[in-house]
């Protein structure tokens, strides 16, 4: 979200008002350090920085220009100010007890809340000690890869490499810290070592699945299974190329898919709003989803847990 967050948009998908509008409680919000230059599905090289040209254009301090985890903290600092700035109608999520007193069973709207995610530890600029950073300026979430590989993790978008030492070491210190190991854009490999090795639950916070839709991004029955093992759950995304095709009906078609393959308990939404991808409806207009469901035959129950209870049981478990 950006600054004008507090504002409701014409554009995008997300931002305060129809977060609240759309009765969403808690939002992932995921954010990106570096993208390289002209990205594909596949056989990405860390090469070209297209964040760092944002970065100059909307002012952002210099010490983001040409280093990672300086945009990592800036976009933190942000989120912050936008709550300082909400008049309570926003949160950043931090502590399982800031969890249920915003979003818990008590919640009846009026207000939203977000959990700050990393996608790739290329964030930490090669020092692994920056993960306690990351922790102390409020991101409760890592990503371990995204469009390209890291001295940390193999991307399922570059050469497909698994974790090495160091990515191990980080997967332990993460888990030791209270964050959300996520393997959403990691390759087979590192997310099997992750699975490996896991003692907290893992997620996809944004994936499909190749039993609907068959390419590199979408995770295997096998690591679906093998996420719901760990007690954890995988978001499925709204985008075509996870859900399979375009329109709700497909998204809840990938969603039945995800429960008979790994279980009711382990699936939630991953949508991916505002990540540069078409998806049918923005935050205001989740109810057309829970309408989807419910046309599926999915009952009150499995509702509630996909659309959110999954996740905030993850959430419980994993968060300080």
């Amino acid at each position: 979200m950006g600054q004008g967050s507090l504002r409701r948009g014409q554009r995008g998908h997300v931002d305060v008002p129809r977060l609240i509008e759309g009765r969403v409680a808690l939002q992932v919000l995921a954010a990106s350090t570096k993208i390289s230059r002209h990205i594909r599905l596949e056989d990405n090289q860390d090469w070209g920085d297209d964040v760092r040209w944002l970065a100059v254009a909307q002012g952002w301090p210099p010490s983001t220009w040409f280093r990672l985890l300086p945009r990592a903290l800036h976009l933190a600092r942000r989120a912050h100010q936008l709550e300082a700035r909400s008049f309570r109608r926003f949160a950043v999520i931090t502590t399982r007890a800031q969890l249920e007193a915003r979003v818990g069973d008590g919640f009846t709207g009026g207000s939203t809340a977000g959990l700050l995610a990393i996608e790739g530890a290329h964030a930490l600029d090669g020092e692994l000690a920056n993960v306690d950073v990351l922790f102390d300026a409020g991101y409760r979430m890592l990503g371990l890869a995204h469009f390209f590989d890291n001295a940390y993790a193999g991307s399922v978008h570059g050469r497909k490499t698994g974790l090495s030492p160091a990515g191990r070491e980080l997967v332990g210190r993460a888990e030791a810290l209270g964050m959300v190991i996520d393997v959403s854009h990691a390759s087979p490999t590192a997310v099997a070592d992750v699975l490996a090795m896991a003692t907290r639950p893992i997620v996809a916070s944004h994936t499909g699945l190749r039993g609907v839709a068959d390419n590199v991004r979408n995770l295997s029955d096998e690591h679906a299974r093998g996420i719901a093992a760990t007690g954890g759950v995988m978001g499925i995304g709204f985008w075509p190329r996870a859900a399979g095709g375009r329109g709700v009906d497909w998204i809840v078609r990938s969603i039945r898919y995800a429960v008979d393959v790994a279980g009711l308990d382990h699936v939630a939404l991953g949508s991916d709003w505002d990540g540069a991808v078409a998806v049918p409806f923005d935050t205001a207009g989740v109810v057309r989803l829970t309408d989807g469901l419910l046309g599926a035959g999915f009952d009150e129950p499995g509702i509630a847990a996909i659309m959110g209870g999954n996740a905030l049981r993850v959430f419980r478990e994993v968060l300080p």
